[in-house]
């Protein structure tokens, strides 16, 4: 981070150090997601078991992302409050809003599962079509009801990951996630140690659905019990009941939790719409969610590392006295956004093939999967810097305590999405349901800038798009470096053997990677340049 960007609301532990702990963890929670999913590429392919899963957890999936994930609407209201109330206020606090989300969640998941079959179908319609679409809505059904509790868990975690942020404890939110992934795996595994081969046989579809079902739930129960000794350890509060809902700081957590719930729940409606759009269309919805894990893993990573740190700094400015400092920080997260997501979709689309055949290509996902996936990869890389920059913005009218703007964009935005889907469907198939997303973020984006330009007085937007048309060029020239170079390669050693696809992969990448670093360099972003004195400042400390 930039050293003239400083001031004296800066935490203690700096942005660098905070976004070294987060990246690390997310690191290895995002490396254990990606080896879960290459286990189900393995184990299930583009299977029913596999199919099912992904409809199965489109609700209990998206309450666990909405309200249980790091720079969630739950997580975002917490810190927003607790980052400018005394520590003795937090444990009343975090326990009235426990006790107040744990009922209403509570009733929801009784309500998942009790509503479970007609809940599918509003989400995929087109199963039940076929014979195949039958057997998958069988499977799915199971699923979705074994993984309804995850809508109460989903708001504990979201809850338990800002109080520790707020405790200024990054590490443990972090990594949690990775409990999730670890479960799957030994679900999996497990299954794979009972049928041998066998595991990839129709026959045992469904139980291998269950095994995904409970192994997912239980990864969401074990993100929330390591959660409770760390807040009792931090004086944040425990499983005690508080129902004296005039504490100071409750209206004001719920003032921004309830818009910033729907706000986020209506950009995840838009995955409803994909799969809504996907249930007509074969293998569809499990080639969104391999191709959407290869482009979360490096954006979760980004995310974390950028919006952790600077969230918190977001509410520190809020104060119209300290606007100038707080567009310095918005400035600065938009470049680093720059910085690290066009180089990646350029790179993501010029060696989509390989990439996917890589990480998936064995047992049951074979190369016509491949070719499938990597279509819906090329589609989600596309709109990476728009999906983080968005974000970004976001958080910037949470730390203002708007959570109204965002949320009146996102309902726009739902029916645009509708739209776009229908029409890219139409002309680019599959991919072209990720595309619409991507549409949508391009327009929310714009959106959220224009209003956030008026709410401020005023900000430099011209000044801001140099320097990220600059990264855009550049990452352009980098991918296409990549591409020309995976050409090269695969002329000379061919396409075939897991090693030879590896060494490509790599040798194509570091090339782009380093033309981008080159050509980067030259741009003299402060940003960049602020973040790589730190860097050097820390080493030269660590060897003293």
């Amino acid at each position: 981070m930039s050293e003239d960007l400083k001031d004296t609301k800066t935490p203690a532990r700096s942005l660098l150090g905070i976004a070294s702990i987060v990246a690390v963890a997310t690191l290895i929670s995002k490396i254990l997601g990606l080896l879960r999913q290459v286990a189900i590429a393995a184990a299930f392919g583009v299977s029913a078991a596999y199919d099912a899963y992904n409809y199965a957890y489109v609700i209990p999936g998206f309450l666990l992302v909405l309200l249980g994930g790091i720079n969630g609407p739950f997580h975002s209201a917490i810190v927003s409050v607790l980052s400018k109330r005394k520590s003795e206020e937090a444990a009343p606090l975090v326990e009235t809003i426990a006790t107040l989300v744990g009922l209403a969640l509570l009733a929801v998941s009784i309500l998942l599962f009790i509503f479970a079959e007609p809940l599918l179908d509003l989400v995929a319609p087109g199963l039940g079509k076929t014979v195949e679409g039958l057997e998958i809505k069988s499977i799915a059904i199971q699923q979705f009801r074994i993984m309804a509790p995850m809508a109460l868990l989903a708001g504990f975690i979201g809850i338990g990951f800002g109080t520790l942020n707020a405790a200024n404890q990054f590490w443990l939110p972090s990594i949690s996630p990775l409990f999730s992934s670890v479960t799957v795996l030994i679900g999996i595994g497990g299954l794979a140690l009972v049928l041998g081969k066998q595991i990839i046989e129709p026959q045992y579809a469904v139980l291998g659905g269950m095994v995904l079902g409970y192994s997912t739930l239980a990864g969401a129960v074990l993100q929330w019990l390591v959660q409770i000794p760390a807040q009792w350890k931090a004086g944040m509060g425990g499983l005690r009941l508080r129902f004296n809902f005039a504490i100071p700081g409750v209206q004001e957590i719920l003032k921004i939790m309830g818009p910033a719930t729907f706000s986020s729940g209506m950009m995840q409606i838009n995955v409803f719409t994909i799969l809504f759009f996907a249930s007509y269309i074969p293998q569809a919805a499990s080639a969104l969610g391999y191709a959407s894990l290869l482009v979360q893993t490096p954006l979760g990573i980004v995310s974390n590392v950028i919006l952790v740190p600077l969230f918190p700094l977001f509410s520190r400015l809020a104060d119209p006295a300290d606007w100038d400092q707080l567009k310095q920080r918005i400035r600065q997260g938009l470049v680093l956004t720059g910085i690290t997501m066009l180089p990646l979709s350029a790179l993501m689309i010029a060696l989509a093939v390989p990439t996917v055949r890589v990480v998936y290509e064995r047992f049951a996902f074979d190369r016509e999967a491949s070719q499938i996936v990597a279509s819906m990869l090329v589609a989600y890389s596309i709109g990476m810097f728009v999906y983080l920059a968005r974000d970004v913005l976001v958080r910037v009218f949470y730390a203002l305590g708007d959570g109204d703007t965002p949320f009146r964009i996102s309902i726009f935005n739902i029916f645009l999405n509708a739209l776009l889907a229908y029409i890219f469907v139409n002309l680019f198939g599959a991919p072209g349901l990720v595309l619409a997303t991507v549409g949508v973020n391009v327009t929310s984006m714009v959106m959220l800038l224009w209003a956030l330009d008026r709410k401020l007085n005023g900000l430099p937007l011209w000044q801001w798009s140099i320097p990220i048309l600059g990264l855009a060029g550049i990452s352009s020239i980098a991918g296409l470096a990549s591409w020309v170079t995976l050409w090269g390669c695969e002329r000379l050693w061919g396409s075939e053997g897991l090693l030879n696809q590896l060494a490509q992969l790599i040798l194509s990448g570091t090339c782009g990677m380093v033309i981008f670093a080159i050509l980067v360099l030259q741009l003299r972003l402060p940003e960049l340049e602020g973040a790589i004195a730190q860097v050097k400042q820390r080493l030269r400390r660590n060897r003293n």
